[in-house]
């Protein structure tokens, strides 16, 4: 009788695609006091106190959506809810690129980290402000707000939570002040020992190209060399000058030699993508190695989020603001979308699962369905058709498959994929 119940769960009948243990095919997984049990061909129902049907569904490592904003509230708009981005849109970890700094970091642990059921981690912003909102105040985000040493021993002090740093190079701040801030935040992070996550394309706006003599296709071979093995370059398929793709059209030549050395390459879809920067890229070789989404407040239409008090009533106006995107987004759109630029599937799930995990120096905990593993699990619907995306440009192209998710398990709980901000499927 009581081997009749020796699991909580099982998921049974589900295309179980697991890279970091080698597994692709039909399977079921159970789950006991929050871990992974078995992965196994067949697992008899009567040995479950719940069984749960996922054929024709995809099962996969807890999702990690390595480009958040979710530092609600401190961070002004950008800040969204980490559920609703998190295990309510099917992923069971999002990092959180630069909200909190040495200076919030203990606010981040205490409000945003700590209460939520996605398990919410940090690449701690270089800056002492953190993720505040730098279009309206970028002299906050100049060389004299940084502090080496107390990023440093706060990065190396919470490394539970801090996985990493995060770094801008962008035409705005290097007009301001040239290469500084890259090179103190390159220091940051060589000696925490955690990866430099760096933002490329224009963010923080005027002045642009030519003021103090600065160039946007400069920028990347000048940061390029500050970089170590593991640093991530982010944002391949931005629209916004100082990207991957120079102002001829043509792919920056120091890319390919970067990859040889070791940097990684993470989408941060969001407000910087553009399927028609993406071909250029992806035609000249350049396969991002992991995936994040970037929902904020600016381009994801979420109803509960005012504008902040305080904001200059000339900033109010969404129309105006630099980040204006998608109305509804989620990483599982962004995952459709690799797929249609021609991506294989299982090359997408590596992005979202084990290439993370590695990343963050966490393949020991995150990104598999190991058996002993904390049972984080999505479940997706693959739903086949003609469907419409769109990017930030308004180009259009048309998806095949349709990445939807249908709930997670986080810890062995589960919790439905109902956030408001997932998108609705469009029919070509």
């Amino acid at each position: 009788m009581a081997d009749a119940t020796r699991y909580d769960l099982v998921l049974k009948g589900g295309r179980v695609i697991c890279p970091a243990s080698g597994v692709d095919g039909v399977r079921d997984v159970a789950v006991k006091a929050g871990k992974i049990a078995a992965v196994e061909e067949a697992i008899l129902p009567s040995a479950a106190a719940e069984v749960v049907n996922v054929s024709g569904r995809l099962v996969l490592p807890g999702l990690i959506d390595t480009h958040g904003h979710v530092y609600q509230y401190v961070t002004g708009r950008f800040g969204l809810d980490p559920d609703m981005v998190g295990v309510r849109s099917g992923v069971t970890t999002v990092i959180d690129q630069g909200g909190p700094s040495c200076m919030t970091l203990p606010g981040f642990r205490k409000f945003i980290a700590e209460p939520s059921e996605t398990n919410v981690l940090a690449f701690l912003s270089a800056y002492l402000v953190g993720g505040l909102e730098g279009h309206f105040y970028p002299n906050l985000y100049s060389p004299d707000c940084v502090d080496i040493e107390a990023t440093v021993r706060s990065a190396t002090a919470n490394r539970d939570l801090v996985r990493g740093i995060k770094g801008h190079a962008e035409i705005g701040g290097f007009a301001r002040w040239g290469i500084k801030v890259m090179e103190m935040a390159a220091e940051i992070a060589r000696r925490a020992e955690v990866p430099l996550y760096v933002h490329f394309g224009q963010l923080w706006g005027l002045p642009e190209s030519g003021k103090n003599g600065e160039d946007a296709d400069t920028i990347l071979e000048r940061v390029i060399p500050l970089l170590k093995e593991g640093d991530v370059l982010a944002h391949p398929f931005t629209r916004h000058p100082g990207g991957f793709v120079n102002r001829e059209g043509e792919l920056h030549h120091v890319i390919q030699a970067a990859l040889d050395r070791g940097l990684k390459v993470d989408v941060g879809h969001g407000s910087h993508f553009s399927y028609r920067l993406a071909k250029q890229a992806l035609a000249a070789g350049v396969i991002p190695h992991t995936l994040g989404a970037d929902m904020h407040g600016y381009n994801t239409q979420v109803p509960e989020i005012p504008v902040p008090l305080g904001t200059p009533e000339e900033h109010e106006d969404d129309e105006n603001h630099p980040f204006k995107g998608q109305a509804r987004f989620s990483l599982t759109q962004a995952m459709s979308s690799m797929m249609t630029l021609g991506i294989p599937l299982e090359e997408v799930v590596k992005m979202v699962t084990s290439h993370p995990a590695k990343m963050l120096q966490m393949e020991d905990t995150l990104g598999s369905l190991a058996v002993g593993r904390t049972a984080d699990v999505s479940v997706l619907d693959d739903v086949r058709g003609r469907f419409v995306l769109r990017d930030n440009e308004d180009y259009r192209v048309i998806a095949e498959r349709l990445l939807q998710p249908a709930f997670c398990l986080r810890a062995g709980k589960r919790i439905d994929a109902d956030s408001p901000i997932l998108p609705q499927a469009i029919a070509a």
